[in-house]
């Protein structure tokens, strides 16, 4: 049986700390320890002491980050799952309170962001997506926890035996489910964290490009099998080959990275090596 975890981790008068938010918070504090351990390495350690990486330049990441998450995870969810009503109602857009993000919008929302950071500061813009990607994993799996305290984004149905079967009574039935969001927390978050890390820390040397490659690639593939256990959305349902609406949008992420990791292995500029 689901817990019922209250939302609210501390009430202080009429200001209510949630949970969720505070996630969020551990998300951008985990990005930020990881990214000043990015620093040391290559190519990254051999340019800070020419002053073209420092401390601030993640703290200036981080910022634009946090805006690209917020307004392209917004808009990504309105133009993505619900854009017939929006259309209508296009002021609801901004009722960010009610809820919906979608994850797509908001990669999309960073990219926008490392464009501008890359043009601002005269760096190469996959240098930068490359010393993002691998500092992203951790907020994913911060945010999973969010959406099970919240008691959001349940499973499909599973078997009565399956030992970690949960109830949901929120969705409306009692009978089992998947916790996909502890499914999605372990993939999306952990393990894709490993696999990045373990990409970027191989001794060997990276093609500018391919880190964040290997990202479009791992979380577009996990997010494609975590699907199969995760209830869509009732308003949507399954789409075209009975997938997902997250199936069709992790599937571009798929080919495009597979398409950018064989193209900057034929470059010479080298990304990382550990």
């Amino acid at each position: 049986m689901y817990p019922q975890i209250n939302p609210i981790a501390l009430q202080l008068g009429p200001v209510a700390i949630h949970w969720y938010g505070l996630t969020y918070l551990a998300a951008f504090a985990l990005f930020y320890f990881l990214g000043t351990r990015w620093l040391h390495h290559e190519p990254y350690r051999s340019l800070v002491g020419q002053g073209a990486w420092q401390r601030k330049d993640i703290e200036d990441i981080l910022f634009l980050g946090v805006m690209g998450v917020i307004v392209g995870g917004r808009l990504g969810y309105c133009l993505f799952y619900k854009p017939d009503f929006y259309l209508t109602h296009p002021l609801e857009i901004l009722y960010v309170w009610q809820g919906g993000m979608s994850f797509h919008g908001g990669m999309l929302g960073v990219i926008g962001a490392m464009v501008w950071f890359a043009h601002s500061r005269a760096r190469p813009f996959w240098q930068v997506m490359d010393f993002v990607a691998p500092c992203v994993p951790t907020g994913l799996a911060a945010g999973r926890v969010g959406n099970f305290i919240n008691g959001e984004l349940w499973g499909r149905f599973s078997s009565p035996d399956l030992p970690w079967g949960m109830v949901f009574p929120q969705s409306g039935s009692m009978q089992p489910r998947h916790p996909s969001q502890v499914y999605q927390f372990l993939l999306e978050g952990l393990l894709l964290f490993v696999i990045m890390w373990l990409y970027v820390y191989a001794r060997k040397e990276r093609k500018q490009g391919q880190v964040a490659a290997v990202f479009l690639i791992g979380y577009g593939a996990l997010r494609f099998f975590a699907e199969y256990f995760r209830e869509p959305d009732d308003f949507l349902g399954l789409r075209a080959l009975s997938l997902s609406q997250g199936q069709w949008l992790s599937l571009p992420m798929i080919v495009i990275g597979i398409a950018l990791w064989f193209w900057f292995g034929r470059a010479k500029t080298v990304a990382a090596r550990a």
